[in-house]
């Protein structure tokens, strides 16, 4: 197994951590908080690094579980997708192609944000995140089967939220 180094292979993880903290918590304060944390209790676990299968499903594991007891003291509402979501839109040249696929990030980030909390999850970690069934599996305590039904229903309902919205206006 080879040597894991704080500097090249957690802190390239912080971005990640904090979207999902973001995710759950809907702070951005909160979320950069809870990445500070996540930091320093993975750093007080580098004598088990080499033990771990994974250090990033660890530091996803510890940022997760952080982000919900924080945000279970508040009620939590999401703030936005992703940022880089969002700039695709910028790339366009039309002012109305923009305009319109801001409206549907908006629509998006909001039926997501209605989900249940297992379900946002896995679709932050697997659309989002672009992380693995196996990943989230390990991430979540459940199986890859139990993933891949809570993503297809999680997307089910973004989808049929999207589209009585977007068809009739409602």
């Amino acid at each position: 197994m080879r040597e894991l180094s704080f500097k090249n292979d957690i802190l390239p993880l912080k971005d990640k951590l904090f979207r999902l903290a973001l995710r759950i918590t809907s702070d951005r304060a909160e979320a950069e908080d809870i990445v500070q944390e996540t930091l320093i209790r993975v750093w007080s676990k580098r004598d088990e690094w080499g033990e771990m299968d994974s250090i990033e499903a660890y530091s996803l594991t510890v940022a997760r579980n952080l982000a919900i007891d924080r945000s279970q003291r508040k009620e939590a509402r999401n703030l936005e997708l992703t940022p880089g979501m969002a700039e695709a839109a910028a790339d366009s040249d039309e002012p109305q192609a923009r305009l319109e696929h801001a409206e549907k990030m908006v629509l998006i980030d909001r039926l997501m944000n209605e989900l249940p909390e297992k379900q946002r999850l896995i679709m932050q970690l697997r659309d989002i995140e672009g992380e693995s069934y196996k990943r989230i599996a390990h991430v979540l305590n459940l199986t890859e089967e139990q993933v891949k039904v809570y993503l297809f229903r999680a997307r089910q309902k973004v989808r049929q939220g999207f589209l009585k919205i977007d068809e009739y206006g409602l």
